[in-house]
C-alpha cells in the first residue's frame, strides 16, 4: 500500500469535515491536510440529502453545544451565501400551536430563544396572517425571521473548490479500512500517516471511534427521513411552517419547508432504518448492522425508553402519503392536498443512542486523545452549527 503523510487526516466529506478543514487551514496555514471519504463525491450522505433550513437556534437548551453554535452559524451561511452568490431563501419560519397543552411548550421555545439570543416573537392568532396568510394555529404562534433555507449539495461543491484551492487534498473512493497504530490508519489503497485524525464520518463515526477506545458508551441508531414535494405551479405557501415539537425527543414533526426555489415539501419522517444506508429497498444491505439495529430497536421498543415504542408507531404511520398529508394540512386553513406527489431522496440521521441510559442524546458529543478526535452525533441542526462548531473544535481540542 503506498504511504501518505500529512498533519492532520479528516475522515468523512460532510459539511463537518469540509467546515473543518476550513477552520484548520485558517488556524493552520502550512498544515498539509487530507480528506478522505469512502463515496466518489461529497455529502453523499446527511449532509447532502440535508433539508437545506438553516435553524434560528431555540430548540436547545441555553447549556447546550447546539444552543451555543446554531444562531452563530446561520449567521454565518446567511452572510456566506450573499458573500459568494450562493442560493438562499430568507423566508423565515412560524411555529404554530395545535391546541391548549401546546402553548407551554411554545412558551418554552420563546424563553429559550430569549436565553440563546435568538430574535423571536410571539404573536397573536389574528397576526399570524401578517406573516403567513395560509398557517392555523391555537391563539399564539412564533415568528423567527433568521431562519431561512439554502442549497447544501452547492454549498458544499463551494466549500470543495475553494479548500482545493487552498491545498488541501481529497482522497474520494477512499474508504476508511483500519487502525494500524497510534498515527496510521489504513484506507482506500492508502496507509495514511498524521500528527492528528478527526473522524467526522457521520453514520460510521462511532464504529470509527470504537477502534481507537471511545463511543464506549454510544451507538447509532438510523432514523430515516422522507420529504413529499408539492408539483403545482401554485406557492400556497411563502414561510416554514413548523408545528410545536415533543422537545422530550430531538425530532421536530411534519412541517412546511420552503425550499431555495420557492417549492414547497412536507416532512420529513423520522422512522427507525434497518442498516446504516437503508435509503430504499435492500440497497447496501448490511446483515451484521442489521442485527445489531434490531437488537437495540427491540430493547427500546420492550422498555418503551423515551417513548421509543409510540414514536415508532407513530412515524411507519408516516409512510401511508395519506397519512403524511393528513398530518401537515393541520397546519394550515387550505392546499390541494392532490399535489402532493413527488416524494423526495430519503435521508439517514445518524442519532446517538446513550446505551447506558436507552436515551436518544440530544447534544454533539466529541471525544478525543492526544492523536485522535472524534466527532459523534452531530445530528440536526449540524449542517447549520457546522462552521462555529468545527472552530470551536479546532481551538479547543487541536494542539
Amino acid at each position: 500500500m503506498k504511504e501518505k503523510e500529512f498533519d492532520f487526516v479528516i475522515i468523512g466529506a460532510g459539511i463537518i469535515g469540509l467546515t473543518l478543514a476550513k477552520n484548520l487551514k485558517k488556524k493552520y496555514p502550512d498544515a498539509k491536510i487530507a480528506i478522505i471519504e469512502k463515496e466518489i463525491g461529497i455529502g453523499a450522505h446527511t449532509s447532502g440529502r440535508n433539508s437545506g433550513v438553516l435553524h434560528a437556534g431555540f430548540y436547545y437548551t441555553a447549556d447546550s453545544l447546539k444552543a451555543r453554535f446554531t444562531k452563530n452559524g446561520c449567521l454565518f451561511w446567511r452572510e456566506y451565501c450573499e458573500r459568494y452568490g450562493l442560493k438562499i431563501n430568507k423566508c423565515g419560519k412560524v411555529v404554530v400551536c395545535k391546541n391548549e397543552n401546546e402553548l407551554e411548550t411554545l412558551f418554552e421555545l420563546k424563553r429559550r430563544g430569549d436565553r440563546n439570543g435568538v430574535p423571536l416573537e410571539v404573536i397573536e392568532e389574528k397576526e399570524l396572517e401578517k406573516f403567513e396568510p395560509n398557517a392555523r394555529t391555537y391563539k399564539k404562534a412564533l415568528w423567527s425571521p433568521l431562519t431561512a433555507t439554502v442549497d447544501p449539495v452547492e454549498i458544499l461543491s463551494h466549500l470543495k473548490f475553494n479548500l482545493e484551492k487552498a491545498g488541501i487534498k481529497f482522497f474520494l473512493n477512499t474508504p476508511y479500512q483500519r487502525r494500524i497504530d497510534e498515527k496510521k490508519i489504513g484506507a482506500g489503497e492508502f496507509v495514511f500517516q498524521y500528527e492528528k485524525l478527526i473522524n467526522t464520518a457521520g453514520l460510521y463515526a462511532d464504529k470509527i471511534a470504537k477502534e481507537f477506545g471511545f463511543s464506549k458508551d454510544y451507538v447509532i441508531i438510523p432514523f430515516k427521513g422522507i420529504y413529499l414535494e408539492y408539483t403545482g405551479s401554485d406557492k400556497p405557501i411563502k414561510r416554514n411552517i413548523y408545528p410545536v415539537p415533543n422537545i422530550k425527543n430531538p425530532f421536530l414533526g411534519v412541517h412546511y419547508t420552503i425550499k431555495v426555489d420557492g417549492k414547497i415539501k412536507i416532512g420529513p419522517t423520522a422512522t427507525p432504518a434497518f442498516w446504516r444506508e437503508n435509503y430504499k429497498g435492500f440497497d447496501k444491505f448490511n446483515i451484521k448492522e442489521l442485527l445489531e439495529i434490531i437488537k437495540w430497536e427491540a430493547i427500546l421498543f420492550i422498555t418503551n425508553s423515551f417513548g421509543f415504542r409510540n414514536l415508532a408507531f407513530e412515524e411507519i404511520k408516516k409512510y401511508r402519503k395519506s397519512y403524511l398529508i393528513n398530518e401537515a394540512i393541520k397546519l394550515v386553513k387550505k392546499i390541494d392536498k392532490r399535489k402532493f406527489t413527488k416524494w423526495g431522496i430519503p435521508g439517514i440521521r445518524a442519532q446517538l443512542l446513550n446505551v447506558k441510559t436507552k436515551e436518544l442524546v440530544q447534544d454533539f458529543i466529541v471525544e478525543k486523545d492526544k492523536n485522535s478526535v472524534h466527532i459523534l452525533n452531530a445530528v440536526s441542526p449540524a449542517f447549520t452549527a457546522a462552521y462555529p462548531f468545527t472552530k470551536w473544535i479546532v481551538e479547543n481540542f487541536i494542539e
